[in-house]
């Protein structure tokens, strides 16, 4: 979810998460080893919104909000071809991102007091994290081993809340997408 160490997580903290099984057999092995969202039990996934609320303020009018918010939003197919680049991080870049950008501009809408990352970014870069603080000739070597399982399609029906229990991040919620 964010560029943080597993000890930067928190009990009680909670993000919106798009699952991608599909990227699974590529990336289950680079993530679990460079990406500590993964050690922490985040499965590869695309950030709607981190963080969002504490755990303690989600109720059930918090539920029924997502639901309706998240709801309004048609299910979406995602693509990936391709890796990108942040600093110090290796990602695959879903295409179109436009759906995404619209999931979370809605969720930071109707809950401005949870911006993007905290508001650390001006822009968000909708993308699935396989490695991160690593550099160069690793990054090219990841790079280069993820090409044979490109590209491949994901169908995005659905956003997964998950919270952090202090230990592992776990799934408290599914939201679905119109169709």
């Amino acid at each position: 979810m964010a560029h943080h160490s597993t000890s930067a997580f928190q009990a009680g903290q909670t993000g919106l998460i798009v699952r991608i099984e599909e990227a699974e057999p590529s990336v289950r092995r680079w993530r679990e080893q460079l990406d500590p969202s993964a050690r922490a039990g985040v499965p590869a996934h695309v950030t709607v919104l981190f963080p969002f609320l504490d755990e303690s303020r989600i109720d059930e009018l918090v539920h029924c909000a997502l639901a309706d918010v998240l709801g309004s939003h048609r299910a979406f197919d995602l693509r990936f071809e391709r890796c990108g680049r942040l600093p110090a991080v290796l990602y695959l870049v879903p295409e179109p991102d436009l759906p995404l950008r619209q999931l979370t501009a809605a969720i930071a809408d109707r809950w401005p007091e949870a911006p993007p990352y905290g508001g650390r970014f001006a822009e968000v870069v909708p993308h699935l994290t396989i490695a991160q603080g690593q550099e160069g000739i690793l990054l090219d070597e990841i790079e280069t081993d993820l090409a044979d399982g490109l590209p491949f399609t994901s169908r995005v029906s659905s956003v997964e809340l998950m919270v952090h229990d202090g230990t592992k991040w776990q799934e408290r919620a599914s939201f679905a997408l119109g169709e």
